[in-house]
């Protein structure tokens, strides 16, 4: 379903979310895994889109002179932004109380950037999609945070699981780009390749 000319390209993913992965499986995408670490730390100027777009070429940077030419690496950074705030991922049992009960009955944007370096170039694009919670109860709150332990996850959920069935009334936008990746748009760059 691919354009062909993507079988000209060695398709290399940098990042160890198993979400992420399993869209490029999904995808049905000859891609290999090479993740390298940094410290994912923005200038505080920056606002929504501009973070994680700066993130996710932070994370392509860290590749730089090691692709080969017919190397394409794809790197992503998402992030909850709610009140003006960049939301990331809970520090511990209790910040993820704190960022659940800040959702809870308000509407947030999970803003996701992906950048594809190349040894000639380098372009992101991101997506935003708006996502409204329910007013959540503290029993609620604790009981998904006890069986999902979800503090791997930007904003301290997962839409695809059980908060996401119970706590979200609405989404504008990209359902796929709350769970990590805005696959539509992933699907349509790869496919303009020539």
């Amino acid at each position: 379903m691919f354009n062909s000319k993507l079988n000209t390209y060695k398709i290399i993913l940098a990042s160890g979310s198993p979400r992420r992965q399993q869209f490029f499986r999904d995808l049905n995408l000859d891609f290999e895994i090479r993740i390298k670490e940094i410290e994912e730390v923005f200038p505080q100027e920056l606002k929504g889109e501009a973070i994680t777009n700066y993130l996710a070429e932070l994370k392509a940077a860290a590749f730089e002179g090691d692709l080969q030419e017919n190397e394409i690496l794809i790197t992503s950074d998402t992030l909850v932004w709610h009140n003006e705030k960049a939301v990331g991922k809970p520090t511990d049992y209790d910040d993820a109380v704190r960022i659940l009960k800040s959702l809870s009955n308000d509407t947030h944007q999970v803003i996701t950037s992906v950048c594809f370096k190349t040894v000639e170039k380098t372009e992101t694009l991101f997506d935003i999609t708006k996502v409204t919670f329910n007013k959540l109860s503290d029993d609620q709150i604790h009981y998904y945070l006890e069986n999902y332990k979800p503090f791997d996850k930007a904003g301290a959920y997962g839409i695809q699981e059980w908060i996401g069935f119970i706590g979200v009334s609405k989404i504008e936008g990209s359902y796929a780009n709350v769970m990590g990746l805005p696959v539509d748009k992933v699907f349509q760059y790869l496919n303009s390749l020539t």
